[in-house]
């Protein structure tokens, strides 16, 4: 059975690492193959990370404005391809995937990681994309959370899977104690303890509460450090405030980091400042390295953190009970190995990749059969 992934990718981030660890782990009546919009050769990161893995991929020659010339060619594509199911990942290969796939008569299954509203752009698409996940074959929902959005989007429950997203747990097998000193060595000045967060910067990210709740843990606790990885519309904003509150030698704004990986098992708490989630890959990624963490309450990330057992929920927009809880974890070696070894058992029973190739498998099976028998 062939399978085609059509996505828009720009970079190799959490979204492009769970559809290529999909791939690695589906069984051999499954072929992978891949396929994204040129993104003005932006989408060569993802593609070429999926040539090293030995997987067929192929980037698109048309794209938006152009719709029937690139329609034309996804249809084209996917025929060549002998696609007998479609899987989109984001807005554009969503609503181009679904008409492309219905053309031929193949099933699309749109997997739907979560809603940002970063922007009135963001926004205006998201809207576009809810009301086109009413009329695709399927849609996998990566969290429990994100599925309720998906159902009040009116996606009626047959037509609608939660298969979580999957931890890297070999990724973390080893740790490099090189990353360890270059991870303290990101500020100007020696720090005992290092608090970590990673995303995209922007005003759903929640990095500006995070960076209130800062100024009281580095009150308390002037020998931590604070890193925020990543880049975003949020930036100056975030280290203007940082400067305001005089904290430019504690809280640093490395930018986007490949290595993050690398750098996670060596943070001493991982924190995520959310106002709206799907499935958190770093809440995944942190815990498979045997990190706790503090985060909020928001889309599927209580699946992930179990309060109290692998980490700390807190509410979104409190900075309060997140530099508390951040204290508390700081405060006591002995409750973060505990919490941390939790959260790796936690994704070894879980979140595994194997798991979520074998859901995959039955719901990819189950709607070629239907799809063959719909055109017989």
């Amino acid at each position: 059975m062939n399978i085609v992934h059509l996505t828009a990718s720009t970079f190799f981030g959490g979204p492009e690492r769970q559809m290529l660890g999909l791939a690695e782990h589906m069984d051999r009546r499954f072929t992978s193959r891949f396929l994204s919009f040129s993104e003005s050769g932006r989408c060569e990161e993802f593609l070429n990370e999926v040539r090293s893995a030995g997987f067929s991929t192929e980037a698109m020659a048309n794209d938006t404005p152009q719709l029937p010339q690139t329609l034309r060619e996804l249809t084209d594509r996917l025929k060549a391809a002998k696609a007998d199911l479609l899987v989109t990942h984001t807005f554009k290969p969503n609503c181009l995937g679904r008409i492309a796939a219905r053309r031929l008569g193949i099933p699309c299954v749109v997997v739907s990681r979560g809603w940002t509203w970063e922007n009135l752009k963001v926004r205006m698409y998201e809207t576009m994309d809810r009301v086109n996940l009413r009329f695709v074959d399927h849609v996998v929902a990566v969290s429990e959370g994100q599925a309720e959005k998906v159902r009040k989007a009116g996606v009626p429950s047959p037509r609608l899977s939660v298969i979580r997203n999957a931890a890297r747990l070999k990724a973390f097998a080893r740790r490099d104690a090189e990353y360890r000193t270059k991870l303290r060595g990101l500020f100007p000045h020696p720090v005992s303890s290092v608090v970590l967060a990673a995303g995209r910067l922007s005003p759903e990210k929640g990095f500006g509460v995070l960076v209130e709740a800062a100024a009281e843990v580095l009150k308390q606790q002037p020998n931590a450090g604070l890193v925020i990885f990543g880049d975003g519309v949020e930036r100056p904003a975030l280290e203007s405030r940082i400067r305001e509150l005089g904290l430019a030698d504690r809280i640093v704004l490395p930018g986007f980091t490949a290595e993050l990986d690398k750098y996670l098992p060596w943070a001493d708490a991982v924190v995520l400042p959310s106002f709206t989630e799907g499935l958190p890959n770093v809440a995944l990624e942190a815990s498979a390295a045997g990190v706790p963490l503090v985060a909020t309450a928001v889309g599927g990330t209580p699946e992930v953190i179990a309060d109290g057992e692998t980490g700390y929920l807190v509410p979104s927009g409190n900075p309060t009970m997140l530099s508390e809880r951040i204290l508390r974890l700081l405060a006591d070696a002995g409750l973060r190995k505990r919490l941390g070894e939790a959260g790796r058992r936690k994704m070894e029973s879980e979140f595994t990749f194997a798991g979520q190739a074998k859901a995959y498998a039955e719901l990819f099976e189950r709607l070629i059969a239907k799809s063959m028998r719909r055109g017989a």
